[in-house]
């Protein structure tokens, strides 16, 4: 019986070509053009404007209008303010909240390192919302990204491997037909294979929620309790054993007070969560998702009642798992001929 010896190879080249197309795409994206980096002299006090294009825990660089970059350091002493109106001072805000797409304006002196320890960040409340939205829609595609280069390897050495395997199967299918019979069920094998490394690569975009919580909080407080502590430390646990995880986290309140107020509130309670999952328990930065105060909008209960409202005051946090990581790998079977 002939042997389809090539049965394989549409679908794995097609895969091989979508993991290639997405890859120079990422690439792409990183090789903006720069005049390059500049060197702080240590003591040497400064003052940049410029765009957020890049953010680590403790660093991040900002490219000024004449498209050089400076590395900025952060540490407990730099005041983080958004910019107030007129006789009026602005929010205070987490260092959390200095996104890639952030335009601001730094305050510092130069360390041994040559980086800018920065002093004072101001910017813009509108800016903040815009790199919100951003880094939003940027991380999870940029996770995408390094999963999708560590698939295309794989496919790589199996393409090769199989490739290994098919030219000895036809040389043992011309000798006897148990030869045949086997290299048969090994080239099935082997096509069922691609097939379900394709979709766990389209799979690679998807999120499963795998812990969900709610932290509440007293009337007017964003003040974690410790009940909310032991909460977030069991969430906490279950993420640093996960792989490729991220977390959400949204902020709400009751109906009382303003609107404005509410909303500013649900942002701080939030940010809180994040501070101590951060200080806490070092979850990264780049595995979190902005956090988000709603307000008193979205509320799980009436707000007419006293236990309404202590279930709306809340933080919602969701703990959620790459479902292209988390599907069991293909494995390829040999049958051995009769």
């Amino acid at each position: 019986m002939p042997i389809p010896k090539f049965k394989m190879f549409p679908s794995l080249m097609l895969a091989i070509s979508l993991l290639a197309f997405s890859a120079v795409a990422v690439v792409a994206q990183d090789t903006t053009a720069t005049v390059g980096a500049r060197t702080v002299v240590s003591g040497q006090k400064m003052k940049i404007k410029g765009v957020v294009v890049r953010r680590d825990a403790d660093t991040f660089i900002i490219r000024d209008a004449n498209g050089v970059d400076t590395t900025v350091r952060l540490d407990n002493r730099t005041n983080v303010k958004a910019n107030g109106g007129f006789l009026r001072s602005g929010s205070n805000y987490a260092q959390t909240q200095i996104l890639r797409g952030l335009n601001l304006e730094v305050d510092g002196r130069g360390n041994a390192s040559g980086e800018l320890a920065a002093e004072k960040i101001r910017f813009n409340e509108s800016d903040l919302r815009v790199a919100r939205a951003v880094e939003s829609r940027a991380a999870p595609l940029e996770d995408r990204a390094s999963n999708t280069e560590t698939k295309l390897s794989q496919v790589e050495q199996n393409a090769q491997r199989l490739s290994g395997q098919m030219d000895e199967l036809a040389a043992v299918a011309n000798t006897a037909k148990g030869g045949a019979r086997a290299a048969q069920e090994t080239a099935d094998s082997a096509v069922a294979g691609v097939t379900a490394t394709n979709d766990r690569i389209s799979a690679l975009d998807d999120y499963a929620p795998q812990a969900v919580l709610a932290v509440n909080f007293k009337v007017g407080s964003a003040v974690l309790s410790t009940d909310s502590k032991a909460k977030l430390d069991e969430l906490a646990t279950k993420a640093l054993n996960a792989k490729g995880y991220v977390v959400e986290v949204s902020g709400f309140a009751d109906t009382t007070g303003s609107v404005e107020r509410n909303r500013a509130l649900s942002q701080r309670r939030a940010d809180n969560v994040i501070r101590y999952l951060v200080e806490n328990h070092s979850i990264p930065l780049r595995r979190i998702v902005t956090p988000y105060g709603y307000g008193e909008s979205h509320p799980v209960a009436e707000n007419t009642s006293r236990t309404g409202r202590a279930q709306n005051r809340r933080v919602e946090v969701k703990l959620l798992v790459n479902k292209g990581l988390i599907q069991q790998a293909p494995t390829m079977t040999t049958s051995s001929g009769e």
